[in-house]
């Protein structure tokens, strides 16, 4: 049986990625902080069912500021495979927390492979970047060898961790891929971002719960993907021979204007009747142009993608109709 180690194992990408390892027949062994609460959030259905959890599943508590417990774990478990997707990953929030920032999307990965160096074996190793290394950048669409040019502590920080994983695959000829990841959501998103607070929103005015949306500007573009999709890339990532930078994306750009229209026209509503502009939301300088080649994942990795933009926020919608009906 396979092992592997999620850090980030709680949030969106980490609770996909771990169904998806228990269904390909993996141990899967997770990082999480400790608190006072026993509840796993995205990991609830895992957590409490008793032919999972401490038999497939194991979690184990740490932090990325804790180096010398993450050691520990590292080396007990001896790992085939170390997904890292922990860390702070909002952009917004860099500018209010950058050296939080800085920390646990930069620094902290530095430690972690210093870790692998001491392995017996070395696990095959994979690093969630982001499309956010790229800042605004000239070229259109972006590929693997874009210049990074970073526009806020998010993106110099995902920079830093990038560029040290190039450096360390070639000097010590470890198994490390950057995947640079362009947005991808779910209806597991976090409340703070864009795509889940438009979705929610739109069903509690439906429901008659709240009566606007307050957003910053609308006009902004991105490469939004599903994150189930984008898992199965990390997971194909792993399972080669030589190791590669990949970007994962769908290579198709839509605003924020068109998740606004998408999210209301589905429940028979027009959102300018009910946006708000807030310049609390406007972020300092806001990346332009960041539309991903996916080109060499699906070329070299055979990577595709079961969801498209529509299908995407028609279940983010289809869920929070549901959560709402619950209360």
């Amino acid at each position: 049986m396979k092992k592997a180690l999620i850090t980030g194992i709680t949030g969106q990408d980490g609770s996909y990625l771990c169904e998806l390892l228990l269904e390909k027949g993996y141990e899967v062994h997770g990082i999480v902080r400790r608190t006072s609460s026993i509840s796993r959030g995205r990991l609830n259905n895992l957590y409490y069912d008793k032919d999972i959890y401490d038999r497939k599943l194991y979690l184990h508590y740490s932090d990325l500021n804790d180096l010398a417990s993450l050691r520990k774990i590292i080396l007990n478990i001896e790992p085939l495979e170390i997904y890292h997707l922990a860390g702070q990953s909002h952009v917004g929030l860099s500018f209010t927390m950058p050296e939080v920032t800085a920390y646990e999307a930069g620094f902290s990965l530095l430690g972690i492979l210093e870790i692998l160096r001491d392995m017996k074996k070395p696990a095959k190793f994979f690093h969630a970047s982001s499309s956010e290394i790229f800042g605004s950048p000239e070229i259109c669409p972006q590929n693997e060898l874009t210049e990074r040019k970073p526009i806020n502590p998010y993106g110099a920080s995902k920079a830093f961790a990038t560029n040290i994983v190039d450096i360390y695959r070639e000097t010590y000829s470890l198994y490390l891929v950057n995947g640079i990841m362009y947005n991808h959501e779910s209806p597991r998103r976090g409340d703070s971002f864009v795509t889940k607070k438009i979705c929610r929103a739109a069903v509690e005015i439906k429901f008659g719960i709240s009566s606007e949306i307050k957003l910053g500007h609308t006009n902004i573009f991105r490469d939004w993907g599903h994150a189930k999709d984008y898992v199965n890339g990390m997971w194909l990532s792993l399972q080669g021979t030589n190791p590669e930078n990949f970007i994962f994306a769908t290579g198709e750009l839509h605003s924020i204007e068109d998740i606004l229209t998408l999210s209301f026209e589905k429940l028979d509503l027009n959102w300018k009747d009910f946006y708000k502009f807030d310049k609390r939301f406007a972020r300092p300088d806001e990346p332009k142009r960041l539309l991903g080649d996916p080109s060499k994942a699906e070329k070299k990795l055979k990577w595709n993608r079961s969801y498209n933009f529509k299908k995407l926020i028609d279940e983010m919608i289809e869920e929070e109709i549901h959560k709402v009906r619950k209360i």
